[in-house]
Protein backbone atom coordinates (compact mmCIF):
# COMPACT_ATOMS: atom_id res chain seq x y z
CA UNK A 1 0.00 0.00 0.00
CA UNK A 2 0.66 3.30 -0.89
CA UNK A 3 2.72 5.61 2.20
CA UNK A 4 1.09 8.41 3.99
CA UNK A 5 1.88 11.38 2.42
CA UNK A 6 4.85 13.56 3.04
CA UNK A 7 5.74 17.38 3.20
CA UNK A 8 7.75 17.38 -0.09
CA UNK A 9 10.79 19.64 0.38
CA UNK A 10 12.13 22.56 -1.55
CA UNK A 11 11.44 22.38 -4.87
CA UNK A 12 11.86 24.65 -8.46
CA UNK A 13 8.53 23.94 -10.02
CA UNK A 14 6.32 24.23 -7.23
CA UNK A 15 7.18 26.97 -5.63
CA UNK A 16 7.70 28.86 -7.94
CA UNK A 17 4.01 29.80 -8.91
CA UNK A 18 4.53 29.53 -12.90
CA UNK A 19 3.50 26.02 -12.75
CA UNK A 20 0.58 23.41 -11.91
CA UNK A 21 2.00 20.06 -10.44
CA UNK A 22 0.25 17.32 -8.51
CA UNK A 23 1.89 16.51 -5.41
CA UNK A 24 3.86 13.42 -5.08
CA UNK A 25 5.04 11.28 -1.94
CA UNK A 26 8.60 11.16 -0.41
CA UNK A 27 9.66 7.17 -2.08
CA UNK A 28 12.25 4.92 -0.07
CA UNK A 29 15.10 3.49 -2.02
CA UNK A 30 13.53 0.15 -1.38
CA UNK A 31 10.07 0.79 -3.40
CA UNK A 32 11.78 -0.13 -6.74
CA UNK A 33 11.91 -3.63 -5.60
CA UNK A 34 8.29 -3.58 -3.81
CA UNK A 35 7.05 -2.22 -7.52
CA UNK A 36 8.37 -5.27 -9.08
CA UNK A 37 7.08 -7.85 -6.57
CA UNK A 38 3.56 -6.35 -6.69
CA UNK A 39 3.83 -6.27 -10.51
CA UNK A 40 4.54 -10.22 -10.52
CA UNK A 41 1.43 -10.60 -8.65
CA UNK A 42 -0.30 -8.96 -11.55
CA UNK A 43 1.86 -11.33 -14.32
CA UNK A 44 0.14 -13.99 -12.17
CA UNK A 45 -2.97 -12.55 -11.69
CA UNK A 46 -3.54 -12.01 -15.91
CA UNK A 47 -1.31 -14.80 -17.17
CA UNK A 48 -2.74 -14.53 -21.25
CA UNK A 49 -2.78 -10.51 -20.97
CA UNK A 50 1.52 -10.61 -20.13
CA UNK A 51 2.09 -12.93 -22.59
CA UNK A 52 0.02 -11.25 -25.55
CA UNK A 53 1.76 -8.03 -24.34
CA UNK A 54 5.34 -9.55 -24.19
CA UNK A 55 4.90 -10.90 -27.71
CA UNK A 56 4.44 -7.64 -28.99
CA UNK A 57 7.47 -6.20 -26.43
CA UNK A 58 9.61 -8.80 -28.47
CA UNK A 59 8.45 -8.63 -31.79
CA UNK A 60 9.63 -4.12 -31.16
CA UNK A 61 13.06 -4.97 -31.01
CA UNK A 62 13.35 -7.87 -33.45
CA UNK A 63 12.29 -5.51 -36.17
CA UNK A 64 14.64 -2.82 -34.98
CA UNK A 65 17.48 -5.00 -35.21
CA UNK A 66 16.62 -6.42 -38.65
CA UNK A 67 15.99 -3.11 -40.35
CA UNK A 68 19.42 -2.35 -38.40
CA UNK A 69 20.87 -5.75 -40.29
CA UNK A 70 19.01 -4.35 -43.72
CA UNK A 71 20.82 -1.24 -43.94
CA UNK A 72 24.13 -2.05 -42.28
CA UNK A 73 24.55 0.29 -39.86
CA UNK A 74 25.85 -1.20 -36.95
CA UNK A 75 26.77 1.64 -35.03
CA UNK A 76 23.14 3.01 -34.88
CA UNK A 77 22.42 -0.34 -32.61
CA UNK A 78 22.79 1.73 -29.23
CA UNK A 79 20.36 4.53 -31.05
CA UNK A 80 17.93 1.97 -31.44
CA UNK A 81 18.29 0.64 -27.70
CA UNK A 82 17.42 4.19 -26.95
CA UNK A 83 14.57 4.58 -29.35
CA UNK A 84 13.08 1.18 -27.84
CA UNK A 85 12.94 2.81 -24.55
CA UNK A 86 11.50 6.32 -25.86
CA UNK A 87 8.62 4.18 -27.58
CA UNK A 88 8.07 2.09 -24.27
CA UNK A 89 6.46 3.91 -22.14
CA UNK A 90 3.87 4.43 -24.98
CA UNK A 91 3.17 0.93 -25.82
CA UNK A 92 3.04 0.18 -22.15
CA UNK A 93 -0.06 1.94 -21.74
CA UNK A 94 -1.94 -1.19 -22.08
CA UNK A 95 -0.57 -2.91 -19.56
CA UNK A 96 -0.99 0.23 -17.14
CA UNK A 97 -4.31 -0.81 -17.80
CA UNK A 98 -4.43 -3.98 -16.92
CA UNK A 99 -2.83 -3.03 -13.42
CA UNK A 100 -5.82 -0.43 -12.70
CA UNK A 101 -8.35 -3.25 -13.76
CA UNK A 102 -7.00 -5.28 -10.99
CA UNK A 103 -6.68 -2.70 -8.58
CA UNK A 104 -10.29 -1.92 -8.59
CA UNK A 105 -11.21 -5.57 -8.34
CA UNK A 106 -12.54 -5.74 -12.23
CA UNK A 107 -11.47 -8.83 -14.42
CA UNK A 108 -9.11 -7.16 -17.44
CA UNK A 109 -9.72 -7.56 -21.09
CA UNK A 110 -8.06 -6.26 -23.79
CA UNK A 111 -10.67 -4.17 -25.63
CA UNK A 112 -10.47 -2.45 -22.27
CA UNK A 113 -6.55 -2.00 -22.25
CA UNK A 114 -6.78 -1.51 -25.73
CA UNK A 115 -9.03 1.49 -25.23
CA UNK A 116 -6.49 3.03 -22.41
CA UNK A 117 -4.62 5.87 -24.89
CA UNK A 118 -8.29 7.11 -25.84
CA UNK A 119 -9.47 8.17 -21.99
CA UNK A 120 -7.64 11.39 -22.62
CA UNK A 121 -6.77 10.95 -26.29
CA UNK A 122 -5.64 14.07 -27.21
CA UNK A 123 -3.16 14.77 -24.44
CA UNK A 124 -1.69 10.95 -25.02
CA UNK A 125 -1.38 11.54 -28.37
CA UNK A 126 0.45 14.94 -28.09
CA UNK A 127 2.47 12.91 -25.22
CA UNK A 128 3.34 10.29 -27.92
CA UNK A 129 4.75 13.17 -30.36
CA UNK A 130 7.16 14.30 -27.79
CA UNK A 131 8.54 10.74 -27.20
CA UNK A 132 8.46 11.10 -31.33
CA UNK A 133 10.31 13.73 -31.87
CA UNK A 134 13.03 12.80 -29.29
CA UNK A 135 13.38 9.58 -31.03
CA UNK A 136 14.28 11.16 -34.16
CA UNK A 137 16.16 14.23 -32.61
CA UNK A 138 18.31 11.00 -31.02
CA UNK A 139 18.51 9.46 -34.24
CA UNK A 140 19.72 12.74 -36.24
CA UNK A 141 22.54 13.02 -33.96
CA UNK A 142 23.28 8.99 -34.18
CA UNK A 143 23.78 9.48 -37.74
CA UNK A 144 26.00 12.43 -37.58
CA UNK A 145 28.05 10.07 -35.14
CA UNK A 146 27.79 7.19 -37.77
CA UNK A 147 28.92 9.95 -40.36
CA UNK A 148 32.13 10.85 -38.29
CA UNK A 149 32.94 7.32 -38.45
CA UNK A 150 36.13 6.64 -40.87
CA UNK A 151 35.29 4.49 -43.87
CA UNK A 152 38.85 2.79 -43.73
CA UNK A 153 38.78 1.56 -40.27
CA UNK A 154 37.41 -1.77 -39.61
CA UNK A 155 34.83 -2.82 -37.16
CA UNK A 156 36.71 -3.81 -34.47
CA UNK A 157 35.90 -3.32 -30.87
CA UNK A 158 40.01 -0.77 -30.98
CA UNK A 159 38.14 0.64 -34.04
CA UNK A 160 34.92 1.57 -32.26
CA UNK A 161 35.68 2.33 -29.09
CA UNK A 162 35.65 5.82 -29.41
CA UNK A 163 32.37 6.04 -31.35
CA UNK A 164 30.95 3.65 -28.07
CA UNK A 165 31.97 6.10 -25.91
CA UNK A 166 30.63 9.24 -27.30
CA UNK A 167 27.21 7.23 -28.26
CA UNK A 168 26.82 5.87 -24.50
CA UNK A 169 27.77 9.37 -23.35
CA UNK A 170 25.04 11.13 -25.48
CA UNK A 171 22.67 8.46 -25.21
CA UNK A 172 22.59 8.23 -21.41
CA UNK A 173 21.99 12.12 -21.43
CA UNK A 174 18.99 11.04 -23.76
CA UNK A 175 18.20 8.27 -21.60
CA UNK A 176 17.83 10.82 -18.27
CA UNK A 177 15.82 13.49 -19.98
CA UNK A 178 13.26 10.64 -21.20
CA UNK A 179 13.42 9.57 -17.18
CA UNK A 180 12.24 12.93 -15.75
CA UNK A 181 9.55 13.11 -18.69
CA UNK A 182 8.00 9.90 -19.09
CA UNK A 183 8.75 7.83 -15.34
CA UNK A 184 4.65 8.89 -14.59
CA UNK A 185 3.25 11.06 -17.53
CA UNK A 186 1.60 8.17 -19.03
CA UNK A 187 0.05 6.88 -16.20
CA UNK A 188 -1.43 10.30 -14.92
CA UNK A 189 -2.47 10.80 -18.34
CA UNK A 190 -4.42 7.84 -18.21
CA UNK A 191 -6.03 8.11 -15.04
CA UNK A 192 -6.79 11.79 -14.56
CA UNK A 193 -8.52 14.30 -16.67
CA UNK A 194 -4.78 16.81 -17.31
CA UNK A 195 -3.41 18.44 -19.54
CA UNK A 196 -0.01 17.10 -21.15
CA UNK A 197 2.08 20.07 -19.52
CA UNK A 198 0.84 19.31 -16.09
CA UNK A 199 1.45 15.86 -16.36
CA UNK A 200 5.10 16.23 -17.76
CA UNK A 201 5.91 18.84 -14.93
CA UNK A 202 4.41 16.68 -12.40
CA UNK A 203 6.54 13.72 -13.84
CA UNK A 204 9.56 16.02 -13.73
CA UNK A 205 8.99 17.41 -9.73
CA UNK A 206 8.42 13.65 -8.92
CA UNK A 207 11.50 12.65 -10.39
CA UNK A 208 13.50 15.22 -9.14
CA UNK A 209 11.83 15.30 -5.48
CA UNK A 210 12.76 11.46 -5.23
CA UNK A 211 16.39 11.24 -6.81
CA UNK A 212 17.89 8.70 -5.69
CA UNK A 213 14.88 6.16 -5.56
CA UNK A 214 14.27 6.82 -9.43
CA UNK A 215 18.01 6.38 -10.02
CA UNK A 216 17.30 2.99 -8.61
CA UNK A 217 14.42 2.66 -10.31
CA UNK A 218 16.00 4.00 -13.69
CA UNK A 219 19.07 1.37 -13.39
CA UNK A 220 16.22 -1.17 -13.07
CA UNK A 221 14.93 -0.52 -16.44
CA UNK A 222 18.20 -0.31 -18.40
CA UNK A 223 20.15 -3.35 -17.12
CA UNK A 224 16.48 -5.19 -17.60
CA UNK A 225 16.55 -3.73 -20.95
CA UNK A 226 20.09 -5.05 -21.66
CA UNK A 227 18.92 -8.01 -20.04
CA UNK A 228 16.24 -8.59 -22.84
CA UNK A 229 19.05 -7.73 -25.31
CA UNK A 230 21.56 -10.20 -24.29
CA UNK A 231 18.67 -12.56 -24.70
CA UNK A 232 18.04 -12.21 -28.19
CA UNK A 233 14.80 -10.66 -26.78
CA UNK A 234 13.11 -13.45 -25.86
CA UNK A 235 13.63 -12.00 -22.36
CA UNK A 236 11.27 -9.33 -23.28
CA UNK A 237 8.24 -12.02 -23.32
CA UNK A 238 8.27 -11.37 -19.37
CA UNK A 239 10.55 -8.66 -18.83
CA UNK A 240 8.54 -5.93 -20.53
CA UNK A 241 5.14 -7.02 -19.19
CA UNK A 242 6.93 -6.67 -15.32
CA UNK A 243 8.58 -3.30 -15.59
CA UNK A 244 4.99 -1.97 -17.51
CA UNK A 245 3.11 -3.42 -14.36
CA UNK A 246 5.41 -2.12 -12.45
CA UNK A 247 5.88 1.46 -13.45
CA UNK A 248 2.12 1.16 -12.83
CA UNK A 249 2.70 0.83 -9.22
CA UNK A 250 5.04 3.22 -9.19
CA UNK A 251 2.77 5.57 -9.98
CA UNK A 252 0.36 4.85 -7.66
CA UNK A 253 3.09 5.02 -4.85
CA UNK A 254 4.12 8.35 -5.99
CA UNK A 255 1.35 10.91 -7.26
CA UNK A 256 -0.84 11.80 -4.76
CA UNK A 257 -4.59 11.05 -4.99
CA UNK A 258 -7.72 12.86 -3.04
CA UNK A 259 -9.10 9.07 -2.57
CA UNK A 260 -7.36 6.34 -1.06
CA UNK A 261 -6.16 3.58 -3.09
CA UNK A 262 -6.99 0.03 -1.34
CA UNK A 263 -4.71 -1.76 -3.80
CA UNK A 264 -1.59 -3.95 -1.81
Amino acid sequence: MSQPFKETPHNAITDSGIARVIPCRQLSVRDPLKWLTLAARDMKRAPVHTLVYGVVFTLVPLLITYLVTLTGWHLIIMPAIVCFMLIGPFIAAGLYDVSWELEKGHRPSFGHSLKAIKRNAVNGWGFAVVLLILMIFWLRVASLIHALYPPYLDETLSDLWPFIIIGSAIGAVFALLLLFISAFTQPILMERKVDLATALLTSVNAVWLNKLPMIIWASIIFFTVILGFITGFIGFLVLMPLLGYATWHAYIDTIVTKRARTYE
